[in-house]
């Protein structure tokens, strides 16, 4: 799933199934060593999946240790994006040369909790959502939404080191077809940061399948560098 919705560029790799062994590092078990069995083998498969992807644009196996946002710290000279929920798990990596920033994230295609909507949309977005579930209800529209930022924050944040506030994105989805389509957004900085520019220039991707929603976006080095403000 997640490969069809990345250019070339990016090596990608999903699985709905978990690592058969222990392939951590000494360093990445001790990340874990504590951690409930469920969250083990979601960090352990992302991990063995990240390390295919590696392999195959050349780069030898190494430690992905979590930064203290949970995002991983890749190999100089690459970017890239984990992901997991409930019985799938993704990895999106490419080379810093080709790509400035890759986000992707999954969710399953159910509504969000009671209470959560208001939080992490914005008035527009929850029109569009209202709109689109009905014209569209086999996808789950408000937890989508969530995804979607989700991404970009993933994109957003390993360049800049600025954290990004739901408030902050506004995301529309457009579907193109049966429980696909693209997205574009706007970044409204609240507060002094990075020119968003570079990443608002882009547009993502976003498909369903197996219960399952993957939405990804990757930014191609052809696209405007951002400068800091202020």
């Amino acid at each position: 799933m997640i490969a069809e919705l990345l250019p070339a560029a990016v090596t990608a790799y999903d699985t709905f199934a978990d690592a058969s062994g222990d392939v951590l590092f000494p360093e990445e078990q001790a990340v874990v060593a504590r951690a409930v069995d469920k969250r083990r083998r979601e960090f352990t498969t992302v991990r063995e999946l990240a390390r295919t992807a590696m392999a195959e644009l050349g780069v030898a196996p190494a430690p992905l240790l979590p930064d203290r946002r949970g995002a991983p710290r890749w190999p100089e000279g690459l970017v890239g994006s984990m992901t997991h929920c409930d019985g799938y798990r993704a990895v999106a990596v490419a080379r810093a040369a080709d790509i400035h920033a890759v986000g992707i994230d999954a969710e399953p295609n159910l509504p969000l909790p009671e209470g959560v909507l208001d939080a992490v949309t914005v008035p527009a977005e929850r029109a569009r959502i209202a709109e689109l579930g009905a014209s569209h209800p086999e996808v789950a529209w408000d937890r989508l939404v969530f995804s979607l930022k989700e991404t970009i924050f993933k994109a957003w944040f390993p360049r800049t080191r600025y954290e990004l506030d739901f408030s902050e994105a506004e995301v529309t989805p457009v579907p193109e077809g049966a429980g696909a389509g693209t997205f574009g957004f706007a970044l409204a900085l609240e507060r002094e940061g990075p020119d968003p520019r570079w990443l608002s220039a882009a547009r993502g991707r976003w498909t369903t399948g197996d219960g399952v929603l993957v939405t990804a976006l990757a930014v191609p080095r052809t696209t405007l560098p951002g400068q800091r403000r202020g």
